[in-house]
């Protein structure tokens, strides 16, 4: 008997012991989280689901904004001088790649990316660093499709119709998306004719609004319009600078990608505006995954695969809060 309580104590204590050493080894993982546009809606939202995952964890989050080369470049250092294993990275720019993975790799810390893909000096994809992303061209193409439906829904002729292509074409996943929407309204049978480029500076609603207002005051023939681009920042400035020219809420139709903050206070309005929907896009994977991935790999050796890429829903004014629910952001 005094044998079996003494196997029994050894055993609660070895259990004891690994546990405090896992918890132990926790709180001295700490892990980056650098974005390139600290104040967008997006970004807060993956900081928040990342942080909810170090809670439960126990590892500290270290949490940059990066809104250029330079920045990203000392952020990355300043991590290795705090002593990180590891960081996640939404680059400012995917063109940096190959610079992205040296200074990573001159600190001793592990990389993975999201949203943004990097690309070598070739264009391609560096294929070696994990990335969760999004299929920008199914997502694109889901924009479009909505865009198609509402048009028919409120009798729309085609031919009457001007297109606004809110673009930031130096961005590949901008690309993707605006071109996945592009291919699902020609098929539809719209012009390409009708669809006019409005090239924005930055990816946020003000840029948008300037690039879209240039558009409609040099088509202002055209009385009905449909507008897409990269997120919805782009498509609410649109929104706004056809408001601005007196274009009536039944006159527009935009379409946005992401589900933030900017969408849903839209759809809150208690008079409905020319944004329509937007394809929600879970911050909460992107966010709380991505750092789960990195601290398993820091401390489990778990490398995260390659290629993770996430889905959208359409959510409108009448169902974004069963939408965002489903996709457990609520």
């Amino acid at each position: 008997m005094r044998l079996l309580k003494t196997a029994l104590v050894a055993g609660a204590l070895a259990v004891l012991s690994a546990t405090t050493i896992a918890s132990a080894y926790a709180q001295d993982t700490k892990i980056g989280f650098i974005v390139k546009q600290p104040e967008e809606p997006w970004f807060q939202d993956e900081w928040k689901f990342a942080d909810q995952a170090a809670k439960e964890k126990g590892f500290t989050l270290v949490k940059i904004g990066a809104e250029d080369g330079e920045k990203l470049m000392s952020a990355i250092d300043n991590l290795g001088a705090q002593g990180a294993q590891g960081f996640v990275v939404c680059t400012p720019d995917v063109k940096l790649g190959p610079g992205i993975v040296a200074k990573a790799a001159a600190n001793n810390l592990k990389l993975m990316t999201v949203d943004d893909r990097l690309v070598g000096a070739d264009g391609k994809p560096l294929e070696d660093v994990p990335h969760m992303g999004i299929s920008a061209t199914k997502i694109g193409e889901a924009v479009g499709q909505a865009i198609i439906d509402q048009m028919k829904a409120r009798g729309w002729k085609m031919d009457e119709v001007g297109a606004i292509r809110v673009s930031y074409d130096q961005l590949p996943t901008a690309v993707d998306r605006v071109e996945g929407a592009i291919s699902v309204l020609k098929a539809a049978g719209f012009k390409a004719e009708n669809i006019f480029d409005a090239p924005q500076a930055k990816t946020d609603t003000e840029a948008a609004l300037n690039a879209a207002t240039v558009v409609l005051n040099a088509h202002a023939d055209i009385k009905k319009w449909i507008a897409f681009g990269l997120n919805d920042e782009a498509v609410l400035g649109a929104v706004r600078a056809s408001e601005s020219v007196g274009i009536p809420a039944d006159g527009m139709i935009g379409v946005g990608i992401g589900g933030a903050e900017s969408a849903i206070n839209e759809f809150k309005k208690p008079t409905a505006t020319g944004f329509v929907g937007t394809v929600i896009i879970s911050p909460k994977r992107h966010g709380y995954e991505t750092a789960l991935n990195m601290y398993d790999w820091i401390a489990n050796n778990k490398e995260p695969a390659k290629l993770t890429l996430t889905a959208g829903a359409l959510a409108k004014r009448d169902d974004y809060q069963k939408v965002r629910k489903d996709l457990g952001i609520e």
